[in-house]
């Protein structure tokens, strides 16, 4: 059964403490699963490959709870721009493979006006001090250029305790530290639009644990799929490891290491930006940071239960949380502030999301289509980019409106620069 829903949930404050205030909120309830499934998107234009995959989800015996982005669409398993709160369990396929990934966004002392009128210096720049798509760097970037960032041989000390599936790649994940990767990941320089700091630049990110990530989020998918409790189930992607078992350790072993390299690529990559940036126009300064992942597992505590609430595609946003939600590679991003609404887990969504394949989008539009959506921004536009084109996701604007009761917009971002591999 399907119902919309207004409730008074509760919200925390950002020290994360007990609830004091009442907060109105509203999702669309979707019933006829062992746990009801909170929609913040029309389940009417969601594609019924993605309803059965949170029904699917839904109906785990492990599942506390799940909620439903307004960027959900199909993915591997679980659904992108879902969260599932779980009992004593995790699924792999329902954190994905780029364990970690998520975005970083610095505010510059810059404005529009102090930018060159040849950003394609700029680009170049960025693209010559970070490796894109499959490459990575020849060397270890430096780790005396990441400041703020330590524990670096405490980290890579724990490479050794990994899965012996991805010993002999301790090399490439060291020289990939600091790499953008393909796909949607990307690099943006943007304008903030509108307020009192209209035109103040803004540097922007998103990447993950690039393939040491992947290596081993398919490695503990395999050994999932082949314990016993999983044989039944409907769609064997979502495989579960359990509490107190020596799988389970493994994995969460893995999976936090792998968090903690997709945050440490991202802090080296905005650090080479910012170098790159200051090379092009010296005497730049540098707001810290705004940092989160959107595929990930956190150790939650809702509704009188301790979770480990997995987020595929989307961000924490507890109560004054920062974060960011972009869009594509043509339109504008947005910086936001979490309302700690616990109806959601305390979550939003992790973008526009895709509403087209990228096969689909690749047979539909061509180089010029992409180079018409992309006016104004200095980027490719060549054929190899066309999945990555405006049309093939979901109208970002639309998707802050479904979610008024999650988080609040801090800053709206357009793109003037973007990289991609």
């Amino acid at each position: 059964m399907r119902k919309p829903v207004v409730a008074l949930a509760p919200s925390r404050n950002a020290e994360g403490e007990n609830p004091s205030q009442e907060r109105e909120v509203m999702y669309t309830a979707v019933g006829g699963a062992r746990v009801e499934i909170r929609m913040w998107a029309d389940p009417a234009s969601v594609e019924d490959q993605a309803m059965r995959q949170l029904r699917n989800v839904a109906n785990l015996p492990w599942v506390h709870g799940v909620a439903v982005m307004p960027d959900v669409h199909y993915g591997k398993g679980a659904t992108v721009g879902s969260v599932i709160a779980m009992r004593d369990a995790v699924s792999p396929a329902a954190v994905g493979v780029d364990i970690g990934c998520g975005m970083s966004a610095v505010r510059t002392s810059l404005t529009a006006a102090d930018l060159p009128e040849d950003l394609g210096k700029l680009r170049r720049r960025i693209e010559s001090a970070v490796p894109v798509g499959f490459s990575l760097h020849k060397t270890p970037v430096n780790p005396a250029k990441v400041h703020g960032v330590g524990g670096w041989e405490q980290f890579w000390s724990a490479f050794g305790e990994l899965h012996e599936g991805v010993q002999g790649l301790h090399s490439r994940a060291a020289r990939q530290i600091g790499s953008l990767g393909g796909g949607n990941h990307f690099i943006e320089v943007c304008l903030e639009q509108g307020g009192a700091d209209e035109g103040r630049v803004w540097l922007m990110l998103h990447s993950g644990s690039r393939n040491i990530g992947k290596e081993l989020a398919e490695r503990h998918m395999a050994v999932a799929r082949k314990l016993p409790h999983n044989r039944d189930l409907p769609d064997p992607d979502l495989a579960v490891f359990v509490a107190d078992t020596p799988e389970m350790t493994a994995y969460r072993r893995d999976l936090f290491w792998a968090q903690d390299y997709a945050a440490r690529n991202r802090a080296t990559m905005v650090a080479l930006v910012k170098l790159a940036v200051s090379e092009v126009l010296p005497g730049t300064t540098f707001d810290d940071a705004i940092s989160c992942h959107h595929n990930y597992v956190a150790e939650e505590r809702y509704e009188g239960a301790d979770l480990l609430v997995t987020r595929k595609g989307a961000i924490r946003a507890g109560s004054g949380d920062l974060g960011i939600i972009p869009g594509s590679m043509g339109t504008g991003s947005y910086i936001v502030r979490g309302l700690g609404n616990t109806a959601s887990f305390e979550s939003a969504s992790h973008g526009a999301g895709r509403r087209m394949s990228r096969t689909k989008a690749r047979k539909t539009f061509t180089a010029e289509d992409l180079a018409a959506q992309t006016a104004g921004v200095e980027c490719r536009k060549d054929a190899g980019v066309v999945d990555e084109i405006p049309a093939a996701y979901k109208d970002i604007d639309s998707v802050l409106r479904a979610q008024t009761d999650l988080v609040e917009v801090v800053a709206h971002l357009k793109q003037v620069v973007c990289v991609k591999g």
